[in-house]
């Protein structure tokens, strides 16, 4: 929990002392160790059973035949429903308690005075941890500009942070394994890097919204509040509430989708429209997902199975970047604070970046 102040005063009246919240501290990481230990035993255990009971359920409870479509389609969804919700509960969790080390003023004050270069790479390490949402794109982009943040390290930010959804990183790995999710990881970052860093060498200040740039006060000081262990996990519950609570109907959209696919569509069928030797198939897919509107956790469940019928890799990562990464929302709530000129560039030089990590995976892998 932070508090911006724009005039300079003496606060030292008002900053808590760490030591004060030691004792207490100790005793909440305690007690959370004890209470979340066995749950997340329970959570594992479970998590391992979804499988033969997804097959007991398609084929025992509901007699379908073993093999038919519909039979693989519900078992897809009754596998993955509870697998990817479970996921998604313990992910959002352990990132809300990990989100309260990182403020969103805390983090547009690590990237003040930060020169572009190790600036962009800090900026797109922030992105990952640092909560972001469409909705937020506007107050984080006015609030860098206002502390004079480079507009170069501040798109880095602001492509890294929804492009590497931790939430999108961490189902990958379950899903996926942990290969597709380090690809995933680091060709995000690169991308965020690079395009932020070539957003800066433009210099193309001026495309930003004359308003905006009448707010660069300086640096603004901040001041941390010492949270407690029992703080930081009620606001990973918190979390855990909202986002969840938001996300859900499209987890099950998506899983719907990708059961169809997984159950309905033929072994190779996507190999000749995903394929790597469909050269067109990396800018379709980047085209069709720009104007999408879906959340990491929902499109997950179809890249799964798009891999699963025979899609090539950098054509659904391409895909799936562009729909994360360039979504038409988030360009809509830019443009209160961009000008076209400038939210084209940003388009066209992140869009280049997607493409060419969609063709240089549908080459090498």
């Amino acid at each position: 929990m932070a508090t911006n102040l724009t005039t300079s005063c003496c606060c030292s009246k008002d900053k808590v002392n760490p030591e004060l919240n030691k004792p207490k501290q100790d005793i909440n990481l305690s007690k959370a160790i004890i209470v979340g230990l066995p749950g997340l035993i329970l959570w594992y255990i479970i998590y391992k059973q979804l499988k033969p009971l997804s097959y007991y359920i398609s084929y025992s409870l509901f007699h379908l035949e073993q093999g038919s479509h519909l039979g693989e389609a519900i078992q897809f969804f009754f596998y993955d429903t509870p697998k990817v919700m479970m996921l998604l509960t313990l992910i959002v969790f352990a990132i809300g308690i990990l989100r309260s080390f990182f403020t969103q003023e805390r983090t547009r004050k690590y990237l003040v005075g930060k020169r572009e270069t190790a600036g962009n790479v800090m900026a797109a390490l922030l992105g990952i941890v640092t909560p972001f949402c469409s909705c937020s794109a506007v107050p984080l982009f006015i609030g860098f500009v206002q502390a004079g943040v480079p507009l170069g390290v501040t798109f880095s930010f602001l492509i890294a942070a929804p492009m590497v959804n931790e939430i999108a990183l961490v189902l990958l790995y379950g899903l996926l394994g942990w290969k597709i999710a380090a690809l995933y990881l680091s060709t995000g970052l690169l991308i965020a890097m690079v395009a932020g860093w070539i957003i800066g060498r433009l210099h193309l200040e001026h495309w930003v919204a004359d308003w905006v740039q009448e707010l660069r006060t300086g640096e603004a000081l901040v001041i941390e509040e010492q949270l407690t262990w029992a703080e930081r996990i009620a606001q990973g519950r918190a979390a855990v509430h909202e986002i969840v609570g938001k996300v859900w109907i499209y987890v099950i959209v998506g899983i719907g989708v990708g059961a169809a696919i997984h159950g309905y569509v033929p072994e190779g069928f996507m190999a000749q429209i995903m394929g790597k030797d469909a050269w067109w198939s990396v800018p379709v897919a980047v085209v069709i997902g720009i104007p999408m509107y879906a959340n990491a956790a929902g499109i997950i469940p179809i890249v799964e199975a798009l891999l699963g019928k025979g899609a090539a890799l950098g054509t659904v990562l391409a895909f799936m970047m562009s729909v994360i990464a360039l979504s038409l929302p988030e360009m809509v709530i830019l443009r209160n604070v961009l000008k076209l000129k400038l939210i084209a560039v940003f388009i066209a030089v992140v869009g280049s970046g997607i493409l060419f990590i969609g063709f240089l995976f549908n080459l090498i892998i």
